[in-house]
Formats: C-alpha cells, structure tokens, sequence
C-alpha cells in the first residue's frame, strides 16, 4: 500500500506525488543589563511551494511519512537548510502502531514519537496519526524571521547572544538565548527577553 500526506494529522491510503538581580514587578522584561553582541538583520523569505524532494507515486507508508515529519521539522526551524527524515522501512498504517522516527536540521537531530490512529471521518483512504518531537530546534534565522514578521516596519534589528545557525533547545522553556528588539530610530537599551523553541516554531517572550 502506497500512500501520502494531505494534512497535518492525516495520511492517504492511495499513491500520489531574566538576568536581572532586583524584583520583577511584571511590567519589563528581564533584563541583561548589557546590549548584546549579535546583529539580527532581516532574512529573506523562506520559498513558497512545496518541499523538495517529495515522495515518488508509489512510496512506502514510511515514506510519506518521513516527508511531512520534514515538513514540520522546518516549520519548527522556521528557515531554510538540509532536512533529512527517516522512519522504519517496515512502518505500517494499522491503529495502533507506535514508532520512533527522527529527522535532522543542519546536523541538529530530533526524535519524534508517532503514534498511528484509524481511519479519518473524512474518507476512508486517510489514516489519522500524531507525531511529537522529543525537543526543539531554534535558528538564527528563524528568530529573525519570526522577530521581523511581529514589529514589521518599526523594527531597526535585533541584537542576540550568539544564536547558532541551528541548535537543540528544550521545547516550550525559556533557552539560554536571549534578543533584543531595536525600533528604528532607538538605541539598544540592554534589556533583553528568551527565546523558546516549540514545535511550531520559535518565540520570543
């Protein structure tokens, strides 16, 4: 049986192709008390259409499988880079079935665990399931991406604490990386937020 993902819950059966020391009251930030080093400009686009390479016509259950965990991987990493993915050859679409696949960004490794459900409501051709990453990833591009997209046009730059290109981060807790936002026309004040890694993609409170 060859299949094929059309949704984020969903596979075909068919083929197809704070730092600071004093109180916080709530009102600010925490803070670094130190403007930080590292210069976020704005990064382009991230390509519209769909991920490549996609799965042949006749690809396994696995297969198809492996492509829409590569999707979500990237929306989580919210840039661009290598995206591998890998599940057991010998996964199957029965209810019931768990798994272990794991996928890769840029060298940054995650864990998935994939749980296989029934048939969808919708048609009998879908096969429902849930898929979990065991962490997170965050970019840099990613939070810059994300840091842009939320002040647009009154955003100068960002400054950060040395964001790597891609890097494992606890999912939904405040990481050690911290940024700054800039408005056009200030000047870094020195105080700073976390950014957190969820499954979704970045963000920054």
């Amino acid at each position: 049986m060859s299949v094929v993902v059309v949704s984020a819950v969903c596979l075909v059966a068919t083929g197809c192709s704070d730092g600071g020391s004093g109180k916080d009251d709530g009102a600010k930030p925490k803070s670094t008390h130190t403007v930080l080093p590292q210069r976020l400009d704005k990064p382009a686009p991230i390509p519209e259409g769909e991920l490549k390479p996609s799965p042949a016509a006749d690809a396994a259950f696995s297969e198809n499988l492996a492509y829409e965990l590569r999707r979500k991987t990237q929306s989580m990493a919210n840039a661009t880079g290598k995206i591998t993915a890998e599940c057991p050859k010998d996964l199957g679409s029965k209810s019931g079935t768990q798994a272990t696949c794991t996928t890769t960004f840029e060298d940054v490794k995650v864990e998935w665990n994939v749980s296989i459900g029934g048939k969808s409501s919708f048609s009998n051709n879908l096969v429902e399931y849930t898929a979990t990453p065991r962490q997170g990833i965050l970019t840099r591009d990613g939070v810059a991406r994300l840091l842009y997209g939320n002040y647009r046009d009154s955003i100068d730059h960002a400054l950060c604490n040395d964001i790597p290109k891609a890097v494992a981060a606890p999912l939904g807790v405040q990481s050690k990386y911290r940024c700054e936002v800039v408005m056009k026309g200030k000047e870094p004040s020195g105080y700073a937020q976390p950014v957190r890694a969820t499954d979704s993609g970045p963000r920054y409170y």
